[in-house]
């Protein structure tokens, strides 16, 4: 079905008039909100996705696939994050770019994918600063009269990512060596780990992984035990319960829910992906040292 509605609206006919705005189509709500902060109002930018929504194992619906009716660029990030998305492509008549081109990948542990890149390279802001530049040569390619205020835009939200890169080094780097690791559900934050010098460790690898198994829960039991984590910490759009098993058998506390794959609600804690690395931080940060 999903095939069929994807061929149908390829051959739809694209009714703006010569003076409107490209429409652009980013697979989930993080890039989305990259692409808009370097678009300003030239480009209109949607995403495939809504906020809160689980991205890995995601099912394009037919009115997702409308979406694509029309739209002049589709973002992906890529490194096998959205395994869905050629489906969604396919038939849809639209440049395509993928925006983690040109980051250096840190390979998954173990797990079904063991060897493969962890697709989740926009959680270190250093990666984000290439994200911007892929989608200022996208939105240049598709739209060169106004590639002067993309060039613009993207220093001015590069010099934020740097603050936001600053401040987290800076938070998570006055962490006493005994409280520098980070343990998640989902092995998300590898690259902000790396960045920011933590351990890392995590129940599973990848949310389309098998999720909270025994052996998962044994293996990071011994892992807060060992390193005496002081909490430990689950994603928003997955179920906690296989990591309050971990802390009621470890005692450690549950430090708060971090966000990764989605940006939340406007008015909700993380409206904008800036927003989103810096929360995380201070969730962090307050869950190990147990200040609010």
């Amino acid at each position: 079905m999903l095939v069929a509605v994807a061929l149908l609206i390829a051959g739809c006919s694209d009714a703006r008039g010569a003076g409107e705005r490209k429409r652009v189509l980013t697979t989930f709500t993080v890039l989305a909100d990259m692409t808009r902060a370097v678009a300003g109002d030239a480009v209109e930018v949607e995403s495939i996705t809504k906020p809160g929504a689980e991205i890995h194992e995601y099912e394009p619906t037919p009115s997702d696939l409308k979406k694509g009716a029309g739209v002049d660029l589709v973002l992906e990030n890529g490194l096998g994050l959205e395994r869905w998305f050629d489906r969604f492509v396919r038939g849809v008549d639209a440049k395509r770019a993928t925006l983690s081109a040109g980051v250096e990948p840190i390979p998954i542990r173990s797990g079904q994918y063991e060897g493969k890149a962890n697709p989740h390279a926009w959680m270190s802001p250093a990666n984000a600063r290439i994200y911007v530049r892929n989608i200022v040569t996208a939105l240049s390619e598709l739209d060169p009269r106004n590639a002067a205020v993309f060039k613009a835009n993207a220093e001015r939200y590069e010099a934020q990512l740097t603050e936001i890169d600053t401040f987290l080094r800076s938070e998570l780097g006055k962490l006493p060596p005994s409280q520098r690791a980070l343990v998640t559900c989902e092995g998300a934050f590898s690259y902000l780990a790396r960045d920011a010098g933590l351990r890392e460790a995590y129940l599973w690898p990848v949310n389309s992984d098998e999720e909270g198994t025994p052996q998962q829960i044994a293996a990071t039991v011994t892992f807060v035990r060992e390193n005496a984590v002081p909490a430990v910490f689950c994603e928003s759009t997955v179920n906690d319960k296989a990591q309050q098993q971990v802390a009621r058998e470890t005692g450690a506390r549950l430090g708060g829910t971090l966000y990764v794959d989605s940006l939340s609600e406007e008015g909700g804690p993380v409206p904008t992906y800036l927003r989103l690395l810096r929360y995380d931080a201070e969730t962090v940060v307050a869950g190990l040292t147990g200040r609010k």
